[in-house]
C-alpha cells in the first residue's frame, strides 16, 4: 500500500518537511505493507533544464515520501520499506518541478495515445514492491502471505545516505528516528531468494494459540513457542574470537482490528494479539531464558511494562515492538553467537482476549520467523554444515 505523498507546498523544505509529513490514511493499516520511496536519480540530462540540480542526493529520501515521525510511539512503523520513487529538480530560485530524468519510465493507461509515460513518488514505489511480492511468491508458492511480508522486511537494509540523513549516532533513538522516516530501509530480492555460503537464512511458518481459559475462571497466556537454533558451533568457536557476525530476525504475523469505534482507548483494544521474538544472551542457560520469558509474560498480564531483554547486541531493541512485524539485527563475537542459540516467540495480550464475550479467545494464529546468520569472512562456509544436520527431519518448535 502506498504511504502517500508529501504535500506539494512543503517539499521545498527538505528533508525536514518529508520528516513531519505523515503517512497517508489508510496506510496506517497494521497488516499492510506500507511503502515510502527513495531515490537513485539524480542525473539531469535535458537540455531544457540546464541550471536545475536534483533536490534528493543519491541514495537518499524521496521528496515524494512521508513518514510517521509525528505518531504517537504506540502505531505500526510507517513505511515499512522505501523503493525507487523518483527526484525533484530545483532552479536557483528555489522552484521545484517534476523531470522526465528524475522520473521512472512506465507503459501509458491509453496505447492510442502514447506507449510511454514517467513514472514517479509513493505509487511508483508500491508498483515495484508489488512485483516483488510476486516474484516471491511464484518462486516459493508453498510461502505463506505473512512469509513473503517477512521476507521482503528482512531482505531490507538503509543505504549510507539514509543512515547519514536521519540516524546521526548509533544509539537506539537515532535509528528510532530512521526506522519512523525510511521503515527498514531498501529491500533486495536477491536477498529474499538466496542464499550465500557466508549467509543462512532458515525461515518456520508456524501456527500458536495465544490464549485459553483459566480452571478457576478467566482468561490466561497459554503458549510459546521455544526454537532452538542449529548454529554450526564448530565453525563459529574455530573464527577469531572477536570476529563480528551478525543475525537479523523478523516475525510477521497478521493481527485482527478491533470491532467497533473502540480505538486506542487502552493497548488492548485495537490489535486481537501480538507476538514478540527474543534470543538469549551468551550467559543465559535454556531454563534462566525460559524463566525471563515466562517473567515478561506474567509482568505483560498484570499491567506492567516486563522485563527488558538484554539490549546491548541488538540495533532497535524496543523500537521494532510496534505493529505487526518485528525485525531487528543482533551483533557480536562469533564466540557469543555460539552459545546464543534459543529464540522464543511469546504472545501479547489482546481484544481477543480482554473482550471474551466476542467469542475469539481460543482462536490460532499463524507467523513466519525468518532467521539469518551472516559472517563477514566469504571463505567461512556456515550454510553446508547447517543444511548437512538438517537433512534429519527434526521439529525444533517447541509448544511450552
Amino acid at each position: 500500500m502506498s504511504a502517500g505523498n508529501s504535500a506539494e507546498d512543503s517539499r521545498a523544505v527538505y528533508p525536514e518537511a518529508q520528516e513531519t509529513d505523515s503517512v497517508h490514511d489508510p496506510a496506517q493499516s497494521w497488516n499492510a505493507l506500507t511503502i515510502g520511496a527513495y531515490t537513485k536519480l539524480n542525473d539531469i540530462r535535458d537540455p531544457t533544464m540546464s541550471g536545475y540540480e536534483p533536490v534528493a542526493p543519491r541514495n537518499g529520501l524521496s521528496p515524494f515520501s512521508t513518514t510517521s515521525n509525528e505518531w504517537e510511539d504506540r502505531w505500526p512503523i510507517k513505511p515499512e520499506l522505501v523503493l525507487e520513487g523518483g527526484n525533484l529538480a530545483k532552479d536557483a530560485n528555489g522552484f521545484q518541478t517534476v523531470s522526465d530524468d528524475l522520473s521512472l519510465l512506465s507503459t501509458y493507461y491509453d496505447p492510442q495515445r502514447a506507449h510511454f509515460y514517467p513514472f514517479c513518488m509513493t505509487s511508483a514505489a508500491t508498483a515495484q514492491a508489488a512485483w516483488m511480492a510476486a516474484q516471491i511468491h511464484v518462486r516459493y508458492p508453498e510461502f505463506w502471505p505473512e512469509t513473503v511480508r517477512g521476507l521482503m522486511v528482512h531482505s531490507a537494509n538503509w543505504t549510507d545516505t539514509l543512515k547519514a540523513q536521519f540516524c546521526d549516532s548509533e544509539n537506539k533513538a537515532s535509528y528510532k528516528h530512521l526506522l519512523r522516516t525510511c521503515g527498514y530501509g531498501v529491500p533486495s530480492l536477491e536477498k529474499a531468494l538466496f542464499s550465500a555460503s557466508n549467509r543462512l537464512t532458515m525461515i518456520s511458518q508456524a501456527e500458536i494459540q495465544p490464549f485459553d481459559k483459566k480452571d478457576g475462571g478467566g482468561y490466561r497466556t497459554l503458549d510459546m513457542h521455544l526454537y532452538e537454533l542449529p548454529w554450526p558451533k564448530d565453525v563459529l568457536q574455530a573464527m577469531p574470537p572477536h570476529a563480528d557476525v551478525k543475525i537479523r530476525v523478523t516475525l510477521s504475523y497478521f493481527i485482527e482490528p478491533s470491532p467497533g469505534e473502540v480505538g486506542w482507548k487502552d493497548r488492548y483494544r485495537y490489535a486481537s494479539h501480538g507476538l514478540r521474538f527474543d534470543l538469549n544472551s551468551p550467559t543465559e542457560t535454556r531454563d534462566q531464558f525460559k524463566r525471563r520469558i515466562n517473567q515478561a509474560a506474567r509482568d505483560e498480564e498484570n499491567g506492567h511494562p516486563g522485563t527488558n531483554s538484554p539490549s546491548g547486541h541488538w540495533v532497535l531493541g524496543q523500537a521494532r515492538d510496534k505493529g505487526s512485524i518485528h525485525s531487528d539485527i543482533w551483533k557480536g563475537s562469533a564466540a557469543e553467537l555460539a552459545e546464543s542459540n534459543l529464540i522464543a516467540i511469546s504472545p501479547l495480550v489482546g481484544w481477543w482476549r480482554e473482550r471474551p464475550h466476542k467469542g475469539k479467545w481460543n482462536r490460532k494464529t499463524r507467523y513466519a520467523l525468518i532467521i539469518s546468520i551472516e559472517t563477514p569472512e566469504t571463505e567461512v562456509d556456515i550454510y553446508t554444515p547447517v543444511s548437512v544436520q538438517l537433512q534429519a527431519p527434526v521439529s525444533i518448535g517447541i509448544s511450552i
